[in-house]
């Protein structure tokens, strides 16, 4: 007895079993290549983003040169410290805990460095009206750098730069009287920073002194 189509029947069954067929060996093939093109690329990218943040310079080198504007809009160079010890401490973003606690322990320390003549300054890739809410929110009396492009941060070695997200390395540069490098920190712990950099100044035998000035307009604390 014959079955409508409709019903089931030969021409039916066949096409149904079509639908639920497994992918052919070719298409199976396809989607595991174009998988591994994809990984590939990723991991191009990735190479390729890797290898522009920069190393950090070594200690003796000389410290890349930098202009960078403050939140006031005043440009800071590398020159202008000539002479005189700096402290130049990259942080990942303002307004964030570690960040915080980091740059409320170099304030609290801020009279420290002043009388060891050592200049403080700070940096980030964050824009200007950002560093200005900051330092006005914590009353940070050093000066913080706006890095926008990273340039600065990818010449010390200090860029994390993930293609659409890019921040500043948690690193600190103490740079000597003649501008090289004299130590890199790059495992910093925010609360004990500004302890730990004043006994490594220490260390290099800067004696305070009651007359040095260090961001001269603003009072000793």
């Amino acid at each position: 007895m014959l079955y409508p189509l409709s019903y089931g029947g030969i021409m039916g069954r066949d096409s149904t079993a079509d639908l639920h067929s497994p992918p052919s060996l070719a298409g199976q093939t396809l989607g595991k290549l174009l998988l591994i093109l994809a990984a590939l690329a990723g991991a191009a990218f990735l190479a390729v983003r890797w290898a522009g943040r920069g190393e950090p310079p070594d200690p003796g080198a000389a410290a890349p040169a930098f202009a960078l504007r403050d939140a006031e809009g005043r440009i800071h160079r590398l020159e202008d410290a000539a002479g005189r010890w700096l402290v130049l401490y990259f942080y990942p973003k303002d307004a964030t805990p570690g960040c915080t606690a980091e740059a409320c322990s170099l304030r609290d320390a801020f009279a420290g460095f002043r009388r060891r003549d050592v200049i403080l300054l700070g940096v980030s890739l964050d824009d200007a009206a950002s560093h200005a809410s900051f330092a006005q929110r914590h009353a940070l009396p050093f000066p913080l750098l706006s890095d926008r492009d990273g340039a600065v941060a990818r010449a010390y070695g200090a860029l994390w730069d993930f293609g659409l997200t890019r921040f500043a390395k948690r690193h600190t540069y103490l740079i000597d009287a003649r501008g090289r490098i004299a130590r890199v920190f790059d495992d910093v712990s925010p609360a004990t920073h500004a302890a730990d950099l004043l006994a490594e100044i220490d260390r290099f035998g800067l004696e305070a002194a009651r007359t040095a000035t260090n961001n001269s307009d603003i009072p000793l604390r």
